[in-house]
């Protein structure tokens, strides 16, 4: 092989691996990245769920509230009692 064409086999190597590297290294940024923004977005939906829970609590226990309300409201009449 001739000295030029060993430069330029050995400059070719030399970028593909460059852009092998360059391209390992982005893609572990970008999955460092994804599990930082995965366990905040778990984070937040933890507390949405959360909040959703309790305020799902809240409208039960009023809604039966209501309801007994209803109830007393449409019962039976009441009867006169005479002493």
């Amino acid at each position: 092989m001739s000295v030029d064409t060993l430069t330029i086999v050995i400059s070719a190597a030399t970028l593909l691996l460059g852009f092998v590297t360059a391209f390992g290294w982005l893609v572990s940024r970008m999955d460092a990245r994804i599990d930082r923004v995965e366990h905040g977005l778990g984070q937040r939906i933890d507390r949405v769920e959360s909040g959703l829970g309790q305020r799902i609590e809240r409208v039960e226990h009023e809604l039966v509230e209501v309801k007994i309300a209803v109830a007393r409201i449409e019962g039976p009449p009441r009867h006169l009692v005479t002493r």
